[in-house]
């Protein structure tokens, strides 16, 4: 039994190889037929997208760096505009007290003198301050404005139209176009 049990496995064994090799170019031709991936065109679509990636990486830095590069220009520029403000907003109380000396009433010839001096100090110092670019804020008789005046009292006057500053009680003053401190007034109602 052995010997035919081997003979019969080896014919079964010739036919299964012959299956095999005629099933084989079949499949080769389906194959043929689906073309394999080439390994260099899917390497050449990953580089072509990991360049497009990287070009956009660039212009968004790019942009980022032109907005960077404005916004310095433009806080560089405002901080030489103002690079007085906080000198101006800690030199505005002398001013006031100033004006507050020119409004006593001197009588002896000592004291009017000293006045006289501490007027002329005063436009000195005034002058400087305005070079740097300090500015008034006109108030009386003007209309109310909230932009540039703090309305802290209102008064009637019939001969004044409505919304009119009748006093000013403290002055407002602006460093070039920037308001450091608004006027003080009394409106009318």
């Amino acid at each position: 039994m052995n010997e035919e049990t081997v003979k019969t496995a080896a014919v079964e064994g010739d036919n299964l190889a012959e299956e095999a090799s005629t099933s084989a170019p079949e499949s080769h031709a389906e194959e043929a037929v689906e073309p394999e991936a080439d390994p260099r065109d899917t390497r050449i679509a990953e580089l072509e997208e990991e360049l497009e990636q990287k070009e956009d990486k660039y212009l968004r830095l790019l942009s980022d760096f032109e907005n960077f590069k404005r916004r310095s220009a433009a806080e560089l520029q405002a901080s030489e505009k103002y690079r007085s403000q906080k000198l101006m907003v800690e030199l505005l109380p002398v001013l006031d007290n100033f004006g507050r000396a020119f409004d006593a009433d001197v009588t002896s010839e000592d004291a009017i003198a000293l006045k006289k001096g501490m007027e002329m100090i005063s436009r000195s110092f005034r002058s400087a301050l305005e070079k740097e670019g300090l500015e008034e804020i006109e108030a009386e008789g003007k209309e109310f404005d909230p932009n540039f005046h703090h309305a802290v009292m209102q008064g009637q006057d019939d001969s004044q139209p409505s919304n009119t500053i009748l006093e000013e009680l403290q002055k407002g003053y602006m460093l070039k176009d920037r308001i450091l401190r608004p006027s003080m007034v009394k409106v009318n109602e």
